[in-house]
């Protein structure tokens, strides 16, 4: 392991991956964004499967695109996760691996959030097994879809929320990076644990509190996002980091 980092360290400087993780951040930022609020913001109606059915048929090319963004922007999740364990190993490897379990059992359930999220298609594609429901049962059918899919969705924004917390806390003993970029990734990973549980266990409460307790999260995250992207890391001091590590493995019984 000691040589596999020096290897990297030499060969690939950190500031450039860094560049590379902001970059995919912001894919994630700006995917998640189109797919939340301007397609499934604007098309589906919990109150009313009538109107959402109707919304579903009539943007059926938009709603398939914000199946599709969601696709693309989990996809740059994994690439992300690496590059976070390659920058953060030198400051905690236990944590940084940390890190990474929680963004891929994130994206795995929020993976699984899409395919409720394309089970509506199905449903309304009038094929002839359909045949035995009626419309009004259709449309309830899709609502629960569609609701599996928030709840789904829900949770694996509690995952995310401890991803904040663990990689700013890395962030915040870093060095490398300012430490307020890690107190508000922990900021932000509050914010999305008391999002998520609140709606579990008060949903009327937690209704209450959107959009302003997903705020922190959108400040934290495009912050960081932004900085990875114009700055990337303080070199000198990664190395610092990365040359304790090496000597701390080195010394290792």
């Amino acid at each position: 392991m000691g040589a596999q980092m020096k290897d990297w360290t030499v060969g690939e400087a950190p500031r450039a991956s860094a560049r590379i993780a902001g970059a995919l951040y912001l894919i994630v930022i700006v995917l998640g964004i189109f797919a939340e609020l301007f397609v499934r913001g604007r098309l589906i109606d919990f109150d009313d499967g009538a109107a959402t059915t109707s919304n579903l048929l009539a943007h059926e090319p938009l709603y398939r695109l914000g199946f599709v963004a969601g696709n693309l922007y989990l996809a740059c999740n994994i690439p992300l996760a690496v590059i976070f364990y390659e920058l953060f190993n030198v400051v905690n490897r236990r944590l940084a691996r940390v890190v990474v379990f929680f963004i891929l059992l994130g994206t795995a359930l929020e993976g699984v959030s899409l395919v409720f999220y394309f089970a509506p298609l199905n449903l309304l594609s009038g094929r002839g097994y359909l045949a035995t429901f009626n419309a009004e049962e259709l449309n309830t059918l899709v609502l629960v879809s569609l609701s599996l899919r928030a709840t789904t969705f829900l949770t694996a924004l509690s995952f995310f929320g401890f991803y904040c917390i663990a990689i700013g806390y890395l962030i915040f003993r870093s060095t490398f990076l300012p430490r307020i970029l890690g107190v508000l990734m922990g900021i932000a990973g509050l914010s999305y644990l008391t999002h998520s549980l609140t709606t579990f266990l008060v949903p009327r409460f937690a209704s209450s509190l959107v959009p302003y307790i997903l705020l922190p999260c959108f400040v934290a995250e495009t912050s960081f996002c932004l900085w990875l992207l114009a700055r990337g890391v303080n070199v000198r001091k990664w190395e610092e980091r990365a040359g304790h590590w090496r000597s701390s493995a080195a010394h290792a019984p």
